[in-house]
């Protein structure tokens, strides 16, 4: 019987990882293909010959070293405001004792309710008196910090045994040493997964660079590979893909940096 369970467990998994799999090795199939391959029925899953001109060509349609740029000091610079902001932040709700602690901590989780799009314009509206439209720091700053961030880590620091702590005020730590030098290091496989998490988030976002910028000096790469669709007589498709493989492939290489420190975090938590 644990047999036949384990090889139903793995058929389970396997039809699983096809599902999450398929659309990635349509995207991978089409970007290598001709216009004309794409355009046949039924559809072909692999093609006839690999045509690599397919991401020279998405890359020479726009500014997209521009855009490639504008992400990473946009996704980067959003992650550097946010651990600033979130390490203090869980750090002070998880170890002190205030007056309203736990009103405030509230009023965070709040926020994790609230669709970004609910309040885009009164966020807007003030950039846009302080002068910040179609600016990175436009897009930069309203993600400062991070309610989801101040939450996870607020749960991993809780986990932290308080001898620790205690025995580091002995020898005279400081607050902010005890937070640097002993909650941070034990806390990584968590920052690293916020960090990927928003990393990924950021770095795909569509909906703020579409609302807070008109012109290329400032515009991401989600919005780069979108104009790829605004083409006379349809989408060629290819180049379509090979512009979202383009997109997608630095995320894939900060997952596989990452993913041993991901699954340590989540072993860590589970074993907690």
């Amino acid at each position: 019987m644990p047999k036949v369970q384990k090889f139903l467990n793995g058929i389970c998994l396997a039809f699983v990882v096809v599902i999450f799999a398929l659309p990635f090795v349509w995207m991978i199939s089409t970007s290598l293909k001709t216009l004309g391959e794409t355009l046949v029925f039924p559809p072909q899953w692999l093609p006839e010959n690999l045509v690599w001109q397919n991401f020279v060509d998405a890359w020479n349609s726009g500014p997209f070293l521009k855009y490639f740029l504008n992400s990473v000091i946009v996704a980067v610079g959003i992650l550097i405001f946010q651990f600033a902001t979130v390490i203090p932040a869980a750090y002070a709700f998880a170890r002190y004792n205030f007056p309203l602690k736990n009103f405030f901590f509230a009023i965070t989780m709040v926020t994790l309710m609230i669709p970004a799009q609910l309040i885009f314009l009164p966020v807007f509206l003030n950039l846009s008196s302080w002068g910040l439209l179609d600016t990175l720091w436009g897009l930069i700053l309203p993600f400062a910090t991070s309610a989801f961030g101040i939450f996870l880590l607020r749960q991993t620091f809780k986990q932290v045994p308080e001898e620790v702590i205690e025995a580091a005020r002995l020898d005279n730590a400081s607050e902010w040493k005890i937070m640097r030098r002993i909650m941070v290091p034990m806390a990584k496989p968590t920052l690293v997964t916020f960090g990927l998490f928003s990393f990924i988030t950021h770095w795909n976002d569509y909906f703020w660079p579409l609302v807070m910028t008109t012109t290329d000096q400032s515009r991401t790469l989600p919005l780069g590979i979108a104009q790829l669709r605004q083409v006379e007589g349809g989408a060629s498709w290819n180049i379509l893909m090979a512009g979202n493989m383009i997109l997608v492939i630095p995320i894939l290489i900060i997952f596989f940096i990452a993913q041993r420190q991901i699954i340590r975090a989540f072993v860590y938590t589970g074993v907690k």
